[in-house]
């Protein structure tokens, strides 16, 4: 990872510049899709381009062949590791190649990959470029709790999927394993009496939350062996994610085909036969939630929702074409 000063910092050779910069993210993957969402909440579409990659990857890990002739329309690549590479010739993928990336467009250069930062820079350092009624996602007066629920999620929930997904032993499945359902339960009884993570309005930590929720029932219960309960039978969290969901920037921003496509045949350690299963059923996010009835806000007392998509982010083939 490359760590990076906040984009927009004093005295930073990255300022927060509409215009200038390239996100290139995954639509399959949880971390990048964070970066998606928040950069529709803020209403960024203006200020920063946006690049996805396919869901499905090679030896030279994020492609562009969704886009024509497979190259980047503004970057001129075909692969990411090349704005990897335009940093540092010599050691850029040295620690792998990830999403998101925000990616200079006019040197090609990657700025950064910190996922967790990129998400608060976009929320603060770009307020000049917000879009009116935009939320505000990092409250000062929040952070400390923020940050204590977002560690905890982090961990058990966010990684916990993986670390249990990926496990080589028994003994550090059921550890991952145990560790997730625990933060799940805790996290239902949290949401029995508030409509959100931390506050009355959606924050940092319910979109590094959804991010998981949304690939649990899709990917983490069968292909992770996360199989306790799905997310659609907890009491709490379900009707919690489907609220969400049905919130523009988040459901808007979903998209279960690149989702499953990545997980069920990039994994073939885990799937060797690469057979995307067919479910589960994404209309049942559309259901009635009733978490209004908790009061609070989405985007807080003085916010709008952003504008309407005109369709999905980047639509895939069918499966078999």
């Amino acid at each position: 990872m490359v760590a990076e000063p906040a984009v927009g910092a004093a005295d930073h050779e990255w300022p927060a510049e509409g215009g200038r910069y390239r996100l290139v993210a995954s639509l399959a993957c949880p971390w990048a899709h964070r970066s998606i969402i928040v950069r529709r909440l803020m209403g960024l579409e203006d200020a920063i381009s946006l690049a996805i990659v396919d869901p499905l990857q090679d030896d030279r890990s994020w492609r562009f062949t969704l886009d024509e002739n497979g190259v980047d329309p503004v970057l001129g690549y075909r692969y990411l590791e090349e704005a990897y590479l335009a940093r540092d010739p010599e050691n850029g993928t040295e620690n792998g190649v990830s999403v998101p990336a925000l990616v200079e467009e006019s040197s090609g250069r990657l700025v950064t990959n910190d996922y967790p930062q990129i998400t608060i820079d976009l929320g603060i350092e770009w307020a000049k470029d917000q879009r009116p009624g935009a939320p505000t996602l990092y409250p000062q007066d929040l952070r400390a709790e923020i940050d204590a629920v977002n560690e905890g999620v982090f961990g058990d929930v966010n990684n916990g999927v993986y670390k249990a997904g990926f496990a080589t032993t028994q003994k550090a499945y059921e550890n991952a394993f145990t560790a997730l359902f625990a933060r799940l339960d805790e996290l239902d009884e949290r949401l029995a009496d508030r409509r959100y993570l931390v506050g009355d309005h959606i924050t940092e930590a319910d979109i590094r939350l959804f991010t998981t929720l949304a690939r649990f029932d899709a990917v983490y219960h069968g292909h992770f062996k996360c199989n306790r309960q799905k997310l659609a039978e907890f009491e709490n969290l379900w009707p919690y994610a489907r609220d969400l969901y049905q919130t523009p920037g988040f459901g808007d921003t979903v998209d279960f085909d690149h989702i499953k496509r990545h997980y069920y045949q990039v994994h073939t350690s885990i799937n060797p036969t690469q057979i995307v299963p067919l479910g589960p059923e994404p209309s049942a996010w559309l259901e009635p939630h009733r978490r209004d009835e908790l009061g609070g806000s989405p985007f807080g007392p003085d916010g709008t929702p952003p504008e309407p998509l005109d369709g999905p982010l980047r639509p895939l083939p069918p499966l078999g074409a």
